[in-house]
C-alpha cells in the first residue's frame, strides 16, 4: 500500500511539474472598475480592464511630475543639492502635505521624498514652481511630456492629482505608460519609492522641527519585492495605485484606478502582480560580446568596428524553453564610404524554436570619411615602405 501511495504521489507531482495550472487573463478578477499590468523592459500589457476609460488620477498625477523633476537632473538644470524656497501658493496646497512653510528651504532631495514617500502636495508644487517658474508653466510641460509619450487620454490641470476638475484626467494605461517611462530611465527613483519610514527637518522662523514621513504604499511592507511607486486618492478619483515590483529579473507594473478602499486597491494590485509574475519569463541578451569589424571600400579606413544598438529582451508567458533561444549575426560584408556612426551595418537576429522573435540593429561605432587621392597616394607607399622591409 505505501509502495502504491507513494507512486501516486510521484505520478501527481509530475503531472503539477510538466503541467503547471495556467491562469488566463480572463480568469484574473480585481474588484476595482479598471486595471492594467505591464512587463517594464518590453512594454508588454499582460492584463487590462477598461484600461483607457479617462478617469480622475488623484496623487498618482505625481509620476509625471517626479519624472520631469528627474529629466531635469539629468539634463543638469537643478541638482539634489539645490535649495528650494516655499511659496505662499505651495504652502496653501491642501490635502496630503508635508507642512512646508512659505519661506522655508528645502534641497531638491528632501523634495523627492515628501513627494515619493508621503505624497507632499506642497513640495510638489515647491519643485514645479523652482523648475518652470510657476506650477502653470510645469504643468504646460507634464502635458508636453504625455504627449510625447503617446498619452492620449491624458490631461493634466494641476502637478500634484489635488484638483477635482474634470479636465484633469488620465487612464491606467496611460499612467502605465509614464510609470515605465520613470523606472526604465530613471532606476534611481527607487532610492526614494522604496523609503517606508523617514524624517525630514523643518527650518523656519518658528524654529527648528522634525517632521515624520510614512509611505503611503502599504505594499512595500505586505508585497515581497515591491518597488513603489504612486498612491493616490481624493472623493472623485477613489482609491488609485500605480505599483511596481520586481522578483527574478522581471518587474512588472500594476496599475489600479476608482478603486473603493484602499485596502480593495492593494489586494487588486497585489493580484495583478502575482498574475504577472506567475505567467512570466524573460529572456535578455546584453549584447556585451565583440562584434567581427566590417571592410570599408572606397574611404579613409578600410574596416569599421561596430556596436550593437542596445540589450534585446523578449517576454514569454507560455511556458517555452528559453535557454533555447538561438542568436544569428546577420552583417553586410562591407560597406562603401562615406559612413557615419550610428549608420545600420546589419542585425542580430532571435530564434525560438524556428521562429524569429526578435532582432537588435547593429551600427557603425564611428565615422569614415571618403577617400581622396591623397588617402590613395599614402596607402599606396606605407605598402611600398612595407613591401622593401620585407624583402630586406
Amino acid at each position: 500500500m505505501k509502495k502504491v501511495l507513494c507512486l501516486i504521489l510521484t505520478a501527481v507531482l509530475l503531472a503539477v511539474c510538466l503541467y503547471p495550472a495556467s491562469v488566463r487573463a480572463e480568469e484574473v478578477n480585481i474588484q476595482s472598475p479598471a486595471g492594467l499590468l505591464m512587463e517594464l523592459s518590453t512594454g508588454t500589457v499582460l492584463y487590462e480592464k477598461d484600461a483607457d476609460t479617462r478617469r480622475s488620477p488623484a496623487s498618482v498625477t505625481k509620476v509625471m511630475t517626479t519624472l520631469l523633476i528627474m529629466e531635469a537632473l539629468q539634463k543638469g538644470k537643478i541638482s539634489l543639492q539645490d535649495e528650494v524656497v516655499t511659496s505662499a501658493h505651495a504652502r496653501s496646497m491642501g490635502g496630503s502635505q508635508v507642512y512646508l512653510e512659505e519661506g522655508e528651504k528645502q534641497t531638491v532631495d528632501t523634495l523627492l521624498k515628501c513627494i515619493l514617500v508621503a505624497s507632499g502636495n506642497d513640495a510638489s508644487v515647491a519643485m514645479a514652481e523652482y523648475i518652470s517658474g510657476s506650477e502653470e508653466a510645469f504643468v504646460s510641460k507634464m502635458n508636453e511630456r504625455a504627449e510625447e509619450l503617446g498619452m492620449k487620454n491624458t490631461h493634466f490641470v494641476d502637478c500634484c492629482g489635488l484638483t477635482d476638475s474634470d479636465d484633469h484626467y488620465t487612464t491606467p494605461r496611460d499612467i502605465a505608460v509614464m510609470s515605465r517611462e520613470l523606472l526604465l530611465n530613471f532606476p534611481q527613483v527607487q532610492d526614494y519609492t522604496t523609503i517606508w519610514m523617514e524624517n525630514i527637518t523643518h527650518v523656519t522662523r518658528q524654529g527648528t522641527s522634525e517632521f515624520g514621513l510614512t509611505n503611503t504604499n502599504k505594499l512595500l511592507r505586505s508585497y515581497d519585492g515591491c518597488i513603489g511607486l504612486k498612491t493616490g486618492s481624493t472623493s472623485k478619483a477613489k482609491f488609485c495605485v500605480s505599483a511596481a515590483a520586481a522578483r527574478g529579473g522581471i518587474t512588472l507594473i500594476g496599475v489600479v484606478m476608482a478603486g473603493e478602499d484602499s485596502k480593495s486597491r492593494f489586494a487588486d494590485a497585489a493580484t495583478l502582480l502575482n498574475y504577472g509574475f506567475g505567467i512570466c519569463n524573460l529572456y535578455t541578451d546584453e549584447n556585451r560580446d565583440a562584434l567581427p569589424q566590417i571592410a570599408v571600400t572606397g574611404g579613409v579606413k578600410q574596416w569599421i568596428s561596430c556596436v550593437y544598438e542596445g540589450e534585446f529582451s523578449y517576454l514569454d508567458t507560455s511556458g517555452a524553453n528559453l535557454n533555447e533561444v538561438e542568436k544569428k549575426l546577420v552583417l553586410a560584408e562591407e560597406r562603401k564610404a562615406p559612413i557615419k556612426a550610428g549608420d545600420p551595418v546589419g542585425e542580430a537576429q532571435y530564434f525560438l524554436n524556428g521562429k524569429k522573435i526578435g532582432s537588435v540593429p547593429i551600427l557603425a561605432e564611428q565615422d569614415v570619411k571618403k577617400a581622396g587621392f591623397a588617402d590613395y597616394l599614402i596607402r599606396c607607399l606605407d605598402k611600398l615602405i612595407l613591401y622593401e622591409k620585407a624583402s630586406v
